[in-house]
C-alpha cells in the first residue's frame, strides 16, 4: 500500500505545532531525535523533516507529496504551488520596519532608501508594484540590527507579536502580506495518493473546526427557546432537552470562538440561564 510522504520543518515552533495536528488527527509518529524520516504507526503517512526552505523544492519534484510550511516562503519564491488547507498556526506577517524615531508618513518615503531583509523578491515586488525604487540588502539573518548600525534605512522581515522590533528600537510602517501554516500538495496525479490525502484532510478540518468552537449548553425557558435559538449560529439547530423543573429546557450548540463574548451577552438578554461553555475535540461535519 502506498503511503503519503508529507514533509514539516525539521526544527522550530512549526515543527512542533504541525506534529501537534497530526497527533490531534488520531495519527502517531514515531520520530526519535535527529531523524530525518519517520513513520506514523497507525496511518499510511511518512514524514519527512527538512529545511524550512528546501520544502517547496521537495514538493515541486514530487518527491513529497505534501508539505507545511508558512504562506509568506510561496510567496517569496513565486511558487505555483497551491495550498490546501490553512492551518491556523504559525500566523505572522511580513512587514516594513524603520527606526522608532524617524518619521514615515507612506512608502514613498523609502524612494532610494536601503532595506535590509531575509525576503529579497517579497521586497522587490512590493515596492516595485508601488513604482518605488529602493536598494535591496539581503541578509540571512538579524534583520532587525541593520538600521541600528546604518547597514540600511528600514527592514523588511517577518513580525509575530512585535517584540523583536520594539526591543531593537523599530516600528512597523507597512505590512505586505500575512501569513500561517498551510497545508501544500505538488502537482501529481497519483489517485491512490490523493485517496489518502483526501481522508487526511478529512482529520484536519473536523481538528480546525473544533479549535475555533466552543460547545454551549444553557437553560432556557420554554417560551424563550425560540428566541435563543435565533441568536445560536448553529451546525443545523440547537439540541433541546427538557429539564426536571417545569417549564424549562437545557439547550445545547456550538459558536464560534470569535463570536462568544457577543453571543453571550445577547443569550444571557434573551433569559437564557446557567451558560457552561466547553472545548470541542473534534466536529465532524
Amino acid at each position: 500500500m502506498k503511503k503519503i510522504k508529507i514533509a514539516i520543518q525539521k526544527s522550530g515552533r512549526l515543527k512542533d505545532e504541525s506534529l501537534t495536528l497530526l497527533k490531534k488527527c488520531g495519527i502517531s509518529i514515531d520520530n526519535g531525535r535527529d531523524q530525518l524520516k519517520a513513520e506514523a504507526s497507525n496511518f499510511p503517512l511518512e514524514v519527512y523533516f527538512l529545511r524550512n526552505s528546501d520544502i517547496p523544492k521537495y514538493l515541486e519534484d514530487q518527491v513529497v507529496d505534501l508539505g507545511i510550511i508558512g504562506e509568506n516562503l510561496l510567496y517569496e519564491i513565486d511558487s505555483n504551488l497551491n495550498p490546501l488547507i490553512k492551518l491556523g498556526f504559525s500566523k505572522c506577517r511580513v512587514s516594513i520596519a524603520v527606526s522608532r524615531d524617524q518619521e514615515v508618513n507612506d512608502p514613498s518615503y523609502f524612494e532610494g532608501k536601503k532595506i535590509a531583509t531575509s525576503y529579497p523578491n517579497t521586497t522587490k515586488k512590493y515596492f516595485s508594484n508601488l513604482g518605488i525604487n529602493t536598494q535591496i540588502h539581503k541578509i540571512s539573518g538579524s534583520v532587525e540590527i541593520a538600521p541600528n548600525i546604518g547597514l540600511a534605512d528600514g527592514i523588511c522581515d517577518i513580525v509575530s507579536s512585535g517584540s523583536t522590533l520594539f526591543k531593537n528600537n523599530l516600528k512597523e510602517t507597512d505590512v505586505i502580506l500575512n501569513s500561517e501554516a498551510v497545508l501544500v500538495k505538488n502537482n501529481s496525479a497519483d489517485q491512490e495518493i490523493d485517496a489518502l490525502i483526501e481522508k487526511l484532510q478529512f482529520r484536519i478540518e473536523a481538528v480546525l473546526r473544533a479549535k475555533s468552537s466552543k460547545y454551549i449548553l444553557m437553560n432556557v425557558p420554554n417560551e424563550k427557546i425560540e428566541q435563543v435559538s435565533s441568536i445560536l449560529p448553529v451546525l443545523k439547530s440547537p439540541t433541546v432537552l427538557p429539564l426536571a423543573i417545569s417549564g424549562w429546557s437545557s439547550l445545547h450548540s456550538v459558536i464560534n470562538e470569535n463570536d462568544f463574548w457577543n453571543v453571550i451577552d445577547q443569550l444571557k438578554e434573551a433569559g437564557a440561564e446557567g451558560i457552561l461553555v466547553s472545548p470541542i475535540e473534534k466536529i465532524i461535519a
